[in-house]
């Protein structure tokens, strides 16, 4: 059973988000919360799988409560997925670098919902829509940080090669299929090059491989 905590202000959100999830065989909502700081507390009590964290909310918006959950290394495995109204949010590439496993727009159709919530708690990260790679190709262009070129001296050629592919938005299937391997070998190198570069998940690669210049902006694929 996947064990979903809702945060949002809104309460009428997070009553048609709740409605829908509880209805799923494999999905609960194991909380709410009106707040970034009723969040983090709901989290650290409940342990989650996923929490649907509004950007926007009072005492402490959600940027700020995902970077305070992903930080804690007692909530490594609780995957944050940021909720949006808009497209083209301006703190959306800040929330994937701060630990968020990817972002909904909040009026996304209820099974884009569903399957968004699958997939993060398989490993994947939801950067796959073209919206989202344009988004991410554009904030990360903007980064403030310094380009860490250095860290993919760690990375064999292939899982450097696998790592601009994920940078693009390609699934393993699709990187299994570009490269001519199995979708299991194409996992096996996103999995090492997190693990060697100390990503929390795909998300975290997507945006390591921009920083570091291995993708650019426009490079989509």
């Amino acid at each position: 059973m996947i064990r979903v905590l809702l945060a949002d202000d809104q309460a009428l959100v997070r009553a048609g988000f709740k409605a829908l999830l509880d209805a799923q065989p494999d999905i609960e909502v194991a909380g709410e919360a009106s707040d970034g700081e009723e969040a983090v507390r709901a989290v650290g009590e409940l342990r989650p799988d996923v929490v649907l964290m509004d950007i926007r909310m009072p005492l402490l918006d959600g940027l700020a409560a995902t970077r305070r959950i992903t930080r804690d290394s007692g909530l490594k495995d609780v995957k944050v997925v940021m909720l949006t109204t808009f497209e083209l949010d301006e703190y959306v590439f800040e929330a994937i670098r701060s630990g968020a496993s990817g972002f909904l727009v909040k009026d996304t159709e209820p099974d884009e919902l569903l399957r968004a919530v699958r997939a993060v708690v398989d490993g994947d990260a939801l950067l796959s829509p073209g919206v989202t790679r344009r988004l991410i190709a554009e904030f990360a262009a903007r980064s403030k940080e310094p380009a860490t070129a250095d860290a993919l001296t760690q990375l064999t050629e292939r899982e450097r090669e696998v790592m601009a592919l994920v940078g693009i938005g390609l699934s393993n299937d699709e990187i299994a299929r570009r490269l001519v391997v199995s979708p299991l070998t194409a996992k096996t190198h996103v999995s090492r090059a997190m693990v060697k570069l100390g990503a929390r998940d795909r998300a975290q690669l997507v945006v390591l491989a921009y920083e570091s210049g291995l993708v650019r902006p426009g490079w989509l694929g």
